[in-house]
C-alpha cells in the first residue's frame, strides 16, 4: 500500500510513519525542504503554488495533516492568517493536483482530511454535537469549516474524502501531554476555569487505530469525530490525570487570568466542548479508550 502524507513531521504524521513502517507501507512525504530522498519525499512550498505532482501518482491514501500548531502562541492578526493561510492553501493545492493527475481514472485514493472538533466552538448545551452539528462562527470554527471546504473540487471529481475532526490527541511522546506531565508529577496540576467545561479528549493509541480502521474499511465519506465517547470535564481530567502521576492537583487557573492572558484563546480551555464521536462507533469502531481512565492510561503507557 502506498500512503501519501502532509505533515509527515509533527506529532501525529510522526506517529504514522511509525505505524506504517510497522505493516510494511510505502509511505510518501510531501515537505517543504530540499528532498533527501527521490522516491520518499516530494517537494511542495504551497505559498508559491508549486508541488511535484509525482507524489500523488499511484497512490492508495493520502493524508492530510498540513499546517502549524493553533495552541502554541497567541492569535494575533498575522497568526490567525497563518494558520489558515497554510491550512487552506496547502489543501486546495492538493485537490487540484489529485484531480488533474486521477482525470478519467476509475480509481481514486481515499483521502483522509485532517480537521477538528474546533468545528463545533464552545458552545455548552444539555445534549452533545455530533458530526451533523454546523460549524460555529468563531475562529476555529471558520478556520475548520473552510479547512474542510478546500477538498471540495477532490470530493466533487470523485475522491472519497474522509474529515477527521481530532479532539486533543494525548501521549507522553509529544503534544500537550508532554508538556503538562512534568508539572503535574511537581503537584502544580491545575484546573482550567471553573473546571466544569467538557473537554474533547483520545490517546494516539485510539487515534492510530482509528486511522487504520478507516483505510481498511473505507466508511462513507464524511465528517468523523475523534474524540472518546464520554467526555471528561477539565476538572475530572486534572484529577486523573494527577492520581495517575501519583500526586494532586490542587490549584485552579482563573478564567478571567486567562482570558486576560490570551484573549480568544483562552475559550479553546475554559470554554464547553461537549462532542461525541457518533459516525465512527456506527460504522463499528470501538474505543480501547472510551472514558477518561483509560483514555489517560493508555496516553502514559
Amino acid at each position: 500500500m502506498r500512503i501519501l502524507i502532509t505533515g509527515a513531521s509533527g506529532f501525529l504524521g510522526t506517529a504514522l510513519r511509525v505505524r506504517f513502517a510497522e505493516q510494511g507501507y510505502e509511505v510518501r512525504r510531501l515537505v517543504r525542504r530540499t528532498p533527501v530522498s527521490s522516491t520518499s519525499e516530494f517537494h511542495w512550498d504551497p505559498a508559491q503554488g508549486r508541488i511535484n505532482a509525482d507524489a500523488v501518482t499511484d497512490v492508495d491514501v493520502i493524508i492530510n495533516l498540513a499546517g502549524p500548531p493553533v495552541f502554541t502562541r497567541p492569535w494575533t492578526d498575522s497568526r490567525r492568517q497563518l494558520l489558515r493561510d497554510a491550512r487552506i492553501e496547502a489543501t486546495r493545492l492538493l485537490a487540484e493536483t489529485v484531480v488533474e493527475r486521477y482525470a478519467g481514472s476509475s480509481t481514486k485514493p481515499l483521502w483522509l482530511q485532517s480537521s477538528a472538533t474546533g468545528w463545533y466552538g464552545t458552545r455548552s448545551g444539555p445534549e452533545p454535537y455530533d458530526e451533523t452539528a454546523p460549524a460555529a462562527g468563531d475562529f476555529l470554527g471558520r478556520l475548520a469549516h473552510d479547512w474542510e471546504a478546500a477538498t471540495e473540487q477532490a470530493a466533487s471529481a470523485g475522491v472519497p474524502v474522509i474529515k477527521i475532526r481530532n479532539g486533543m490527541v494525548l501521549d507522553h511522546s509529544g503534544s500537550t501531554l508532554k508538556l503538562i506531565k512534568p508539572v503535574f508529577k511537581l503537584g502544580l496540576g491545575a484546573s482550567l476555569g471553573d473546571g466544569h467545561q467538557r473537554m474533547t479528549i483520545i490517546s494516539l493509541h485510539d487515534w492510530l487505530r482509528a486511522v487504520q480502521f478507516m483505510i481498511d474499511k473505507h466508511p462513507p465519506a464524511g465528517p468523523y469525530n475523534l474524540t472518546i465517547p464520554q467526555p471528561p470535564t477539565n476538572a475530572v481530567f486534572t484529577a486523573t490525570l494527577a492520581r495517575l502521576l501519583g500526586s494532586k492537583a490542587r490549584l485552579t487557573a482563573p478564567g478571567k487570568v486567562l482570558r486576560t492572558a490570551l484573549g480568544e484563546l483562552a475559550e479553546q480551555l475554559v470554554g464547553d466542548q461537549y462532542v461525541v464521536p457518533t459516525a465512527i462507533t456506527e460504522q463499528g469502531f470501538r474505543f480501547d479508550g472510551p472514558d477518561v481512565k483509560q483514555t489517560v492510561q493508555l496516553a502514559l503507557g
